[in-house]
């Protein structure tokens, strides 16, 4: 899919509101998730104006935060059953090849902001349009193996879109059952890392989702939406093993 070369295109956001959330699952979520944006708001005048909606708050808020090297979509369908987007990294990719991950990348100039990051690298790896996408708000930032600050946005999308994984950079697409995340328990995983002339083998927690291995910062992001939302406390760690 092309994206529009007018960036205009992305700015007009749409804001969910969770009293029209008609699922429990869903609108827990999104109150917990705007509250957490908004706690984070920077104008505490607009915080506290009784003449401003929560949308228009959460979307100063987004437009306040400081722009991220990166930015991802955590996509959740918008149904009874929620399930969360999650991809798989070509093979060939120079970081974080094979790895699970959110659709999502880096900030490029003319974003203007995390959310545009977010929708325009969504929008490049599955063809997301993203008019379909309601935001709920942002979670802390995240750091990548390789030392990028990674903002996570939440939003909902419809159930059913036709995505198209972009060849070039994903190699599959698939989802995650939100409720059974809350209370899957993890699995640890066991991961070779190599450093100058050292190999480490690391231990750290993943789910095991549709035969794939959710781990790494896309399992942190995970675990912290489900803190959030539904209060579910995880220890995320990585511990080595033995090195040779």
């Amino acid at each position: 899919m092309t994206v529009p070369e007018n960036i205009d295109f992305f700015n007009k956001f749409s804001v969910a509101v969770p009293s029209f959330i008609r699922h429990p699952t869903l609108r827990k979520l999104a109150e917990r998730v705007q509250q957490e944006t908004l706690n984070a708001l920077t104008s505490p005048a607009m915080s506290e104006s009784g003449d401003t909606s929560q949308s228009t708050r959460i979307l100063d808020s987004l437009y306040q935060t400081p722009i991220a090297d990166a930015s991802i979509l955590v996509a959740i369908t918008h149904e009874r059953k929620p399930k969360i987007l999650l991809t798989r990294r070509a093979a060939h990719m120079n970081s974080h090849a094979g790895e699970v991950s959110c659709a999502g990348g880096k900030h490029e100039i003319g974003d203007g902001n995390n959310v545009v990051t977010a929708l325009r690298e969504a929008c490049e790896e599955t063809a997301l349009p993203p008019n379909k996408v309601q935001l709920l708000g942002q979670l802390p930032i995240q750091t990548s193996k390789s030392g990028m600050s990674v903002r996570p946005i939440v939003a909902l999308i419809a159930p059913g879109l036709v995505l198209v994984p972009e060849v070039g950079e994903i190699s599959r697409i698939f989802w995650a059952d939100l409720e059974s995340l809350v209370n899957q328990p993890t699995v640890e995983y066991a991961v070779e890392y190599k450093m100058q002339e050292q190999t480490a083998t690391i231990l750290t927690p993943s789910w095991q989702v549709d035969g794939e291995t959710v781990w790494g910062l896309t399992g942190r992001v995970i675990a912290n939406l489900l803190e959030t939302g539904f209060d579910r406390q995880l220890e995320w760690y990585y511990r080595v093993e033995n090195k040779r």
